[in-house]
C-alpha cells in the first residue's frame, strides 16, 4: 500500500508540474494573443522571424520537456549535486518566461523585456548546470530551449533595433 503511495505521489508531481509550466503558457497566450494583430502588427520585425503559427507547437513542445525535466530532477537522489538548487533555478527561470509576455506584449516594452529575456537566459544556463549533475536527460531536456530562448532574444533585439 504505501509503495503504490509514493508511485501515485511521483506522477502527480509530474502532474503539478505540468499544469504549472502550462499555467505560465496560458496567461502568456491570454496577454499575447489580443496583441498580435494590433500593437505587434505595426512593428518592423526582422526578416528571420518566424511565422506566428510556429510559436505554439514549439512552446507546447518545450513546455512539456521542461516539466519533465524538473520532475527528473525531483525524482533524482540529492547526492551533494545540489538538486534543491536546480529546482530553484528553474523556479527562477519560470517566473522570468511569465513576466516575458506581459511586459513585452501587455505593457507593449520590448527593451525592458529584452532585459528580462537576457535574465532568462543567464538563469537557463544555471538552471541546466545544475540539472545535469542530478540527472543528465533533464539537463539535455532542457537545452533546446535554451536555444529557443536564445532564438527569441536575438529577435527580441532585432525588433527593439528595428523600432
Amino acid at each position: 500500500m504505501a509503495a503504490n503511495r509514493v508511485v501515485w505521489r511521483k506522477w502527480l508531481v509530474l502532474v503539478a508540474l505540468l499544469a504549472i509550466v502550462f499555467a505560465v503558457s496560458a496567461v502568456g497566450a491570454s496577454i499575447t494573443t489580443p496583441k498580435i494583430s494590433g500593437w505587434y502588427a505595426g512593428l518592423e520585425k526582422p526578416s528571420f522571424q518566424p511565422p506566428s503559427w510556429v510559436f505554439g507547437p514549439v512552446w507546447t513542445i518545450l513546455y512539456v520537456m521542461m516539466a519533465v525535466a524538473a520532475w527528473r530532477v525531483w525524482l533524482a537522489p540529492d547526492l551533494g549535486v545540489g538538486r534543491r538548487r536546480g529546482l530553484i533555478w528553474f523556479a527562477i527561470q519560470l517566473t522570468l518566461n511569465a513576466l516575458w509576455s506581459p511586459v513585452f506584449f501587455g505593457l507593449e516594452a520590448p527593451r525592458l523585456a529584452l532585459a528580462i529575456i537576457v535574465l532568462l537566459l543567464v538563469a537557463l544556463v544555471y538552471t541546466i548546470l545544475r540539472f545535469f549533475p542530478a540527472d543528465r536527460i533533464a539537463g539535455w531536456l532542457m537545452v533546446p530551449y535554451l536555444a529557443w530562448v536564445a532564438f527569441a532574444t536575438l529577435l527580441n533585439a532585432a525588433i527593439v533595433w528595428l523600432n
